[in-house]
């Protein structure tokens, strides 16, 4: 038979738990600031409040755990437009995700299309992570587009093709620094890969300006 002692400290706890999650659903994982008008915004060219416009974004205001870093829009070192994006990390997680600094984006995708991912990144002490993946409300398949080990590397143009896996039709693109030092990111691109006479998907041209855009600026 139960004691009633230990009825007593069951329904305690049941109700310190359901007092709790009210706290749990409303944590914010990441910030977001929206606007039809400027498109991507893979350039960072379009901010409020210091935040980059059509971006999740994981700032000091969501990374509350073991996070002291700065979002800076830098107009001094960039590679395209008239800024790029600088994360400045004192201290951070190495886990990823909205566990560190970084920034994310979800597009619409058609199941087997090819997709090009490509941007500008700058590592100063800072290792970082690069990823694309095919994403539902449930689960994500995701490939790495890029990472980087601490070192001074000046900027370097990274390009990935993705090719979207079956069962999805949504991606996402995620950046995530993972330890202190300086990141810097500009021009993020998703452009859709040249379509063969076939209908098959084929590689696209190293010049950008001849490929057919998905997601730009």
């Amino acid at each position: 038979m139960t004691s009633p002692d230990r009825v007593h400290r069951g329904a305690l706890l049941a109700a310190v738990l359901f007092a709790a999650l009210p706290w749990v659903g409303c944590r914010k994982m990441s910030e977001l600031i929206e606007d039809e008008s400027v498109g991507m915004n893979g350039g960072f060219e379009h901010a409020r409040d210091g935040v980059p416009v059509n971006w999740l974004v994981y700032n000091s205001e969501t990374v509350k755990e073991g996070g002291d870093f700065d979002i800076i829009l830098d107009t001094k070192d960039f590679k395209e437009g008239r800024q790029s994006l600088k994360f400045l990390i004192r201290e951070c997680s190495a886990i990823g995700g909205w566990h560190s600094p970084g920034i994310a984006r979800e597009y619409p995708a058609l199941s087997g299309e090819t997709y090009l991912i490509s941007l500008w990144v700058k590592g100063e002490g800072s290792a970082y992570l690069v990823r694309i993946g095919g994403v539902d409300a449930w689960n994500g398949d995701y490939e790495t587009v890029d990472s980087f080990d601490p070192a001074s590397d000046g900027w370097k143009l990274v390009e990935y093709e993705f090719t979207t896996p079956g069962e999805y039709e949504t991606i996402r693109f995620e950046l995530n620094a993972l330890s202190p030092g300086s990141l810097w990111v500009d021009d993020v691109r998703i452009e859709l890969v040249d379509q063969g006479s076939s209908g098959r998907p084929t590689s696209g041209s190293q010049n950008r300006s001849d490929r057919r855009p998905a997601y730009t600026m």
